[in-house]
């Protein structure tokens, strides 16, 4: 994609005002019933990679429930997009830093699908800071109890209702890998996070319930004018090897690819970083 130009909007974002908008609607992606009769859910799902993620998974063959924050215009089209892939999508708004809410997600998609096949565990939120001293204990509870407390509710919440055999992905970050000097508290989160991919990769082995984790580079999503100065969003990207952001359509296959037993069936605890270039020596 080209640079986007400066641009701001309320958090936490939405799909059309976004210049250009992104591609996250999978046009041209032809499933292989990969995921055929299974139940999603994705926290986030309603824009940006989770969108994508949301219509990839219809087309493979799953129903798809998808948690959002704010508005539903969104959350709609996403439906919408996974109806029209012939599948079943549910909705439920609500606030991932809530412990209540997290158990009515998984509740509310249960009484309608029956059980949860595959957790993609996606909702963030970060705000940057200019000096760590900046950064306040209101902020940093903020960022924890969505990025790392919510995984942990909505993962908890669903596991009694997950088959032996079924897929947790996580949504890490590049920045969880190497950290951030201004998203500093979004960056230790999905450290956590992406130590909680391998945690329970291990506790869960016994059950065959296979835990990864993507962590993506830049991408472009309502998240990033949402959160970040109009400056820095021209030509956000433009740092990664490749010189650009990727579109949410690039990252949804990774999480297809962990969903998919027939894919990913030898793999578990893994982190896939699709970073643009970007590599990470262990």
């Amino acid at each position: 994609m080209s640079h986007p130009p400066a641009q701001s909007q309320p958090y936490p974002g939405w799909t059309d005002p976004m210049e250009p908008r992104p591609a996250d609607e999978m046009r041209d992606y032809v499933g292989r019933d990969l995921l055929s009769g299974s139940r999603a859910l994705i926290t986030g799902g309603d824009s940006g990679i989770g969108r994508a993620v949301a219509v990839a998974f219809a087309k493979e063959g799953a129903d798809v429930s998808v948690g959002y924050l704010e508005e539903d215009s969104d959350a709609a089209h996403t439906a919408a997009l996974v109806e029209k892939a012939g599948r079943r999508a549910l909705r439920f708004r609500g606030d991932l830093a809530e412990e209540s809410y997290c158990r009515e997600l998984v509740e509310g998609t249960v009484a309608r699908f029956e059980r949860i096949d595959v957790l993609v565990a996606h909702a963030a939120t970060q705000t940057p800071v200019n000096d760590f001293t900046e950064l306040s204990t209101e902020q940093l509870l903020r960022t924890f109890q969505v990025n790392v407390y919510g995984v942990f509710w909505t993962i908890r919440e669903a596991l009694p209702h997950m088959p032996d055999g079924s897929s947790i992905v996580i949504t890490g970050s590049i920045n969880g890998l190497r950290g951030n000097k201004r998203l500093i508290d979004y960056a230790s989160s999905k450290a956590a996070a992406m130590n909680l991919t391998y945690s329970l990769a291990q506790t869960l082995n016994e059950r065959g319930i296979r835990v990864n984790c993507v962590a993506p580079g830049p991408v472009w999503t309502p998240l990033i004018p949402a959160t970040l100065e109009p400056e820095t969003v021209a030509g956000f990207g433009e740092q990664a090897p490749m010189g650009r952001a990727a579109q949410p359509d690039e990252i949804a296959p990774s999480y297809v690819f962990f969903a998919s037993d027939r894919l990913s069936s030898f793999y578990t605890g893994e982190v896939l970083a699709p970073t643009g270039g970007e590599i990470q020596a262990s």
